[in-house]
């Protein structure tokens, strides 16, 4: 028999999408109130519940959504992101939501946590180096296609075009998409450079190029440890390029990399097969004008 997966959730990936998927006007309460993005977070968890079949699910949070050590070693990091302040740039009807959702969410029995210091992504990634395979993360984020292991049974249902159209990834998959192996994906994150992260990568390398560089050296260590031997092949163009890199690289790559060992709070990812506080669960939906979203969830829960 075919072991359950730990579906591991990217929540700020999913409910910003929600967000920007639904229009306000179609979705508020009676008094106007906009609930797009519970009602998209709650329709697409129901999906995935019933067409992932887990029984184990856990949703992570940004807890820091630009950590201080990340910004440290790339101050473009999320920069551009910056409300003010360290606070991140999010729609005022967007940030009113979340609240709501996670009330909803521990209504339901659903863990949703984030770790101080860290993303949402570290969150997963030590949900999938950690828990009993095997691990299905779903995120729109592409940094998250370096948590793919066959050998741990660890995928990225990666959702960019919406949870309807779910890539399900395994190495295979990561190494068409990107011409790389998915334990190679931060090095050639790195090296291409990401414009949503504020990462700019390595001058004059792109894609293309990058996925080459990993394909004949490795990762970066070995690339850098290559451009000091004179008979490794570089072209010279790119060999420059790189050698004036070498600073950024050695600072980007440990940005680019999920942590695998954050220290997670005790939590139960045990699938509830209905909401663990009905009555609760009962009084969010009637006051949010969520029966619908409500429904489908529970209906999803219950198998």
């Amino acid at each position: 028999m075919t072991a359950q997966p730990l579906l591991a959730v990217d929540a700020p990936s999913l409910y910003f999408r929600a967000f920007h998927g639904i229009p306000e006007k179609a979705a508020r309460t009676s008094a106007g109130e906009p609930v797009n993005a519970i009602r998209g977070f709650m329709d697409m968890l129901a999906q995935l519940i019933r067409t992932r079949h887990p029984d184990r699910i856990v949703c992570a949070l940004d807890a820091s959504w630009r950590p201080a050590w990340r910004v440290a070693l790339v101050p473009s990091y999320k920069k551009h992101r910056v409300a003010h302040g360290d606070v991140e740039e999010v729609p005022a009807s967007l940030e009113k939501q979340v609240p709501i959702l996670l009330e909803v969410l521990a209504a339901v029995g659903i863990p949703a946590f984030g770790v101080e210091g860290y993303e949402a992504d570290d969150v997963l990634g030590t949900l999938a180096a950690t828990q009993p395979a095997p691990v299905e993360v779903v995120s729109g984020d592409r940094d998250l296609f370096q948590l793919v292991d066959d050998d741990r049974k660890t995928r990225l249902l990666y959702c960019g075009r919406g949870v309807a159209k779910l890539e399900d990834a395994d190495n295979a998959l990561v190494e068409t998409k990107y011409g790389v192996p998915a334990k190679f994906y931060a090095d050639f994150a790195a090296m291409r450079g990401d414009a949503s992260d504020g990462l700019p990568g390595v001058a004059g390398v792109g894609e293309k190029t990058a996925a080459r560089l990993v394909t004949r050296y490795g990762g970066i260590d070995d690339i850098l440890a290559a451009l000091d031997d004179p008979q490794a092949g570089f072209a010279p163009g790119v060999r420059t390029k790189l050698d004036d890199a070498r600073e950024y690289l050695a600072k980007a790559l440990p940005v680019c990399k999920v942590a695998l060992d954050v220290e997670l709070p005790p939590f139960d990812a045990a699938i509830p097969r209905s909401p663990r506080n009905p009555e609760e669960f009962l009084v969010l939906a009637e006051r949010w004008n969520l029966a619908s979203s409500a429904k489908r969830l529970v209906d999803a829960l219950a198998g």
